[in-house]
Formats: structure tokens, C-alpha cells, sequence
């Protein structure tokens, strides 16, 4: 359902412009990628096959402005794009689907390199392939698929819970009780939580499933409240082991409006530091609409000193339940066809190899 409505929001926003007024911004657009400056409507004549005349340009432009698309920063300026030309920008790239992938121009993965030089191979060569600042985490186990409980009594005081989540990860807990519990009340209990929690994801164990629950245990609802509770603290994304690699670091002194003032060092602090990247790993592998390449214009730009900045990531799959995120660091200007082909490529190559190996 999220997903038809996000397409939906598209249409809505592509469908908004006349084909005229479309052109006329996508090479607004396109300009101010390639040059940084504002663009005018003599460049737009001799740059678009619209065959209209440099005022017809300005009003079709004038009402760009009001629509909110794009802004004119000096009276006697040309226009540039804001965040939501942009957004049109990459909406209208993403809904292409039959573009060609742009090869990358060495092949990065050899079988029988460790895991880290592979990653950090990759970081470095997207980083040479679009002079943006690039990152890429190591995978993580996505505990968010409850496979199986089981209790077994260790003494009259504790219960051990073996706790099977997706990719056979398999976590064990330890449950206090304050009275024994019989093996007859141990095989209603493992029936109970399997018939009701197999296959749930954290989500889904709501307060009402709980409730539920512990209302069919009677006596035991605390061994119940229990268990549930050390289900949750294993089902939650660890990030403290993750590894992130960043390269490129240096591209972002290419771009004027990254590199004036305070916006590099918060720039840059953020790739060395690594924990707000962190943060944006374990946001779009919690979130299950973000599965495929997400797009973060300006303000939607997660994490702060990056609100100047777009931000393009992936997920990438290393066998069941095993994900990391690739990620693309630039400028709101940044040649978004380029990245998306970019991204594409290294989030294939990575899902195929990977997967060939298993």
C-alpha cells in the first residue's frame, strides 16, 4: 500500500507540468548540473529544441518560480533548482526503468578477497567514478523475522529461551521464574509463543499481541512478558559491530557551495566519525519501504550538517537476512543519471557475487 501511493505522488508531481514547462525545467536542471550557475532563458533557447523565443522562455519560467521549482537568488540572475525541482529531477530518472546501466570502468569484485578490501575497493572506485564522497557498510544480520522459540528449564529458578531469527541467527536468554514450572506447562508455553510469533517481525508483536498473550498464559504471564522482552532486545538492529567505508572525501572540495564556511568540516567530520552514518545505515535497513536505491534531497537529507547535500543509497544483499547500504555523498547538483547508474551497477554486482558464493 505505501508503495502504490508513493507511485501515485509521483504521477501526481510529473503530471503537474506541461510538457512544455517539463522541458523547459529539466534543462534548467541539467545546466545547473553541469556549470553551478544560474541558468537564463537565452541559455534554455539555445540549448533545448523548443523553437521559442527568449520571453515565451521567461514566462514559462516565472511560473516555475511560483510553482515552487525554482528560485531566482538575484534579481538580475538566471534560475536554479530548489528541492523539490530536484525531487521532479529524480523521479523523473527513477521512473525509467529501461535505462541502460552504465558499466563501471574496472570490474571491483574478485572472488577470494576478504570481505573488508572488497567493500573498501568499492567505496573507492565509486568515489573515482562519480567525484562524490562515497560510504559502504558491512553487512548486518536483519533480525526482524522471528524463525522459533524454545524454553527448557536450567533449574527451578531459570528457563533458557533459544531464539531462531531469519538467517538461522540463533541468540539464547536467560528467563528468571519464580516458581518451577512443570514440562507440561513448558510445551504449552513453546506452543503458545511459536503458533502465535512465527514468522513475526518486531513490528508486528504489538501491545495488543502482547496483552493477548499474556492472558492466555494465566499464572505465567510473567514468563511470558519475559521472554517477549528478550525477543525484542535480540530483534533490534545491532550497529556496534558494523564497519563503514568511506572514500572520496576530498571530491567534496570540488563543489563551491559544499566547500564554502562550515560546511566541509561538518562534511567531512561526518566520514571520519562515522557514527552519524551509522545512524542512517540502521535507518533505511529498519525501514521496510527502504529496500531498493532512496533518494534524500536537501532538508530530507538525514543527520545534520548534510542539509546542503544529496544523499542516494542501496541496500545490497549477502544471503538471507544479511544486508548492507551503499551510499552516495554530493551536492544538491550532483548528476543524479550518473549516480543512479553508478549505484545500480555495484549494488548488482555486489548482490551476484555474494550470492555465488554462498
Amino acid at each position: 500500500m505505501a508503495k502504490n501511493n508513493e507511485i501515485e505522488m509521483t504521477q501526481a508531481r510529473l503530471s503537474e507540468l506541461s510538457e512544455r514547462k517539463t522541458k523547459i525545467l529539466y534543462a534548467i536542471i541539467k545546466d545547473y548540473l553541469e556549470t553551478g550557475e544560474p541558468v537564463g532563458s537565452r541559455t534554455i533557447s539555445k540549448k533545448t529544441d523548443l523553437n521559442l523565443s527568449s520571453a515565451t522562455i521567461r514566462n514559462e519560467m516565472s511560473d516555475l518560480v511560483e510553482m515552487g521549482y525554482i528560485i531566482q537568488p538575484h534579481t538580475s540572475a538566471g534560475r536554479i533548482p530548489t528541492d523539490k525541482g530536484y525531487r521532479f529531477y529524480v523521479d523523473m530518472l527513477m521512473q525509467d526503468k529501461m535505462q541502460e546501466v552504465e558499466e563501471l570502468k574496472e570490474t571491483i569484485l574478485e572472488k577470494g578477497e576478504r570481505l573488508d578490501q572488497v567493500l573498501q575497493q568499492a567505496a573507492k572506485l565509486l568515489a573515482n567514478n562519480t567525484n562524490y564522497a562515497t560510504m559502504i557498510s558491512t553487512p548486518t544480520q536483519q533480525q526482524n523475522r522471528l524463525k522459533f522459540i524454545q524454553l527448557s528449564r536450567i533449574d527451578e529458578e531459570h528457563l533458557l529461551a533459544v531464539i531462531v531469527l531469519g538467517g538461522n541467527v540463533i541468540r539464547n536468554k536467560i528467563i528468571p521464574v519464580d516458581d518451577e514450572i512443570s514440562d507440561e506447562t513448558l510445551l504449552k508455553l513453546n506452543m503458545l509463543l511459536n503458533t502465535n510469533l512465527n514468522g513475526m517481525s518486531i513490528e508486528q508483536i504489538n501491545l495488543g499481541m502482547i496483552a493477548k498473550l499474556r492472558e492466555e498464559a494465566g499464572i505465567h504471564s510473567e514468563v511470558i512478558r519475559d521472554v517477549l522482552s528478550a525477543v525484542e532486545s535480540v530483534m533490534e538492529i545491532d550497529t556496534s559491530d558494523m564497519e563503514i567505508y568511506t572514500s572520496g572525501g576530498a571530491n567534496i572540495f570540488k563543489y563551491p557551495e559544499l566547500a564554502a564556511g562550515e560546511n566541509a568540516q561538518e562534511i567531512i567530520q561526518t566520514l571520519e566519525e562515522k557514527q552519524q552514518l551509522q545512524e542512517i545505515v540502521a535507518q533505511t535497513m529498519t525501514d521496510e519501504n527502504n529496500k531498493g536505491i532512496q533518494v534524500y534531497i536537501g532538508q530530507e537529507t538525514p543527520g545534520t550538517g548534510m542539509k546542503d547535500c544529496s544523499l542516494v543509497t542501496a541496500t545490497y544483499e549477502l544471503g538471507e537476512g544479511m544486508q548492507g547500504t551503499i551510499g552516495i555523498l554530493g551536492p544538491k547538483r550532483m548528476d543524479y543519471e550518473h549516480v543512479l547508474k553508478s549505484l545500480t551497477r555495484l549494488k548488482s554486482e555486489l548482490d551476484s557475487i555474494f550470492k555465488s558464493e554462498q
